[in-house]
C-alpha cells in the first residue's frame, strides 16, 4: 500500500514480497492484534531460525534420497503440526504454573541463550537419517517419523515454547506462525536441494536471528510489550 513501510526486516531474499504477503493474508484472518503479531513474529524468527539447522540439513538429504517431493513435504507438514503443537501447549502451561516475574527472567534469559545457540553451526547426525523406502506412504511416514525426532529439541522446538510463552494469550497463533515459517525455510530445499542451500547465507541469516533473540530477551527482562 502507498506510504507503507517494510516492518519485517528479518524476511530478505527473492521471495521477500511473496512470503510476506502470504504471511499478512493469513494473519488478517486472525481476529485480534497480538495474534497477528504473534504470527508475524513467529514466522519470521522460525524462518531464519531453520536456516541451516540440522531439520533443514534433513530436508535436503530426504530430497537427494527420495526425489518425491510432495509426500517429503507432506511428512515435514505433519509433523511440524504435532511437534509445535506440543511445544506451544507446554509454553503456554508454563505461564499458569509459573509467576509472572520468574517467567519474565526465564523468557529473558532463554530468548538470550536462543541467540548464543544461534551462532553455531548445526550438523546431521547419522542417526537422525532416515532408512531407504519406497512408495508415497512409505516416504510420507519416513519423513514424519524422521522429522518429528530430529526436531525434538531443536532450536526451532525450543523457540516454539519460548514464545508460546511469550505471546501465552495467542498460542495458536505462535503454533500457526511458527509451523509457516518452517516450511517457509524447507519446502524450497526440498524443491530446489543443493541450489537453495548454496545461495543462502546461512551465516548472516544466523546472525539476524541471533539479534532479534537478543531483543526479545532483553525487552523481556526490562518487562517491555509484556
Amino acid at each position: 500500500m502507498p506510504g507503507e513501510t517494510d516492518d519485517h526486516p528479518f524476511l530478505a531474499g527473492p521471495g521477500k514480497g511473496c512470503v510476506i504477503g502470504i504471511s499478512r493474508c493469513i494473519a488478517a484472518r486472525l481476529p485480534h492484534k497480538t495474534n497477528m503479531e504473534a504470527f508475524l513474529v513467529s514466522t519470521g524468527i522460525v524462518a531464519l531460525a531453520e536456516m541451516g539447522d540440522k531439520t533443514q540439513l534433513l530436508s535436503l538429504v530426504l530430497a537427494a534420497r527420495y526425489r518425491r517431493p510432495v509426500p517429503i513435504i507432506l511428512g515435514i507438514l505433519i509433523a511440524t503440526l504435532f511437534n509445535h503443537g506440543f511445544a506451544g501447549a507446554l509454553g503456554g502451561w508454563i505461564t499458569h504454573v509459573v509467576g509472572e516475574s520468574l517467567l519474565r527472567w526465564i523468557l529473558g534469559l532463554g530468548f538470550i541463550a536462543m541467540a548464543a545457540w544461534m551462532l553455531i553451526p548445526d550438523k546431521l547426525d547419522d542417526a537422525d537419517q532416515a532408512r531407504p523406502v519406497k512408495g508415497f506412504i512409505g516416504i510420507l511416514g519416513t519423513t514424519l517419523v524422521a522429522f518429528f525426532f530430529a526436531e525434538m529439541g531443536d532450536k526451532t522446538q525450543i523457540a516454539t515454547v519460548a514464545l508460546a510463552a511469550r505471546f501465552s494469550d495467542a498460542v495458536l497463533a505462535v503454533v500457526m506462525g511458527t509451523t509457516f515459517g518452517m516450511m517457509i525455510a524447507n519446502a524450497p530445499a526440498v524443491l530446489l536441494g543443493d541450489r537453495f542451500a548454496n545461495k543462502m547465507p546461512i551465516a548472516l541469516v544466523h546472525k539476524i536471528a541471533a539479534g532479534i533473540f537478543l531483543v526479545l530477551g532483553v525487552l523481556a527482562l526490562l518487562n517491555i510489550g509484556g
